[in-house]
């Protein structure tokens, strides 16, 4: 993928729907929800402060499992794979930062 988002934008593969229920119901394509996590494939450099002008870096990084609002971003094709495009704001939470922090202080 050749794609370098621009300032705190975000791209995105989102992680597939799930198929079935817990109790192996199979779910039809019309009432499958929305995947609100993915992973980031690559992020730009961050936004700039409308007061000092300083680069505000993001949060996350290439490799990241990140949720996201269910309704945010943009989806876009790029070579038969559907991703998605968020701005920084999009992203709520990084899925696993706590128990990789954890890992690296021992």
């Amino acid at each position: 993928m050749n794609l370098q988002p621009l300032e705190d934008r975000i791209v995105v593969r989102p992680s597939e729907a799930e198929e079935t229920t817990a109790s192996g119901l199979v779910i039809p394509d019309t009432a499958k929800e929305k995947p609100q996590q993915g992973e980031v494939l690559a992020a730009g450099p961050g936004r700039r402060s409308e007061q000092t002008g300083d680069l505000i870096p993001l949060d996350v990084a290439v490799g990241d499992t990140v949720v996201y609002s269910k309704y945010g971003g943009t989806e876009i094709t790029i070579d038969g794979e559907d991703l998605l495009i968020l701005t920084g704001r999009d992203v709520l939470a990084k899925v696993g930062a706590t128990a990789k922090a954890s890992k690296a202080k021992k």
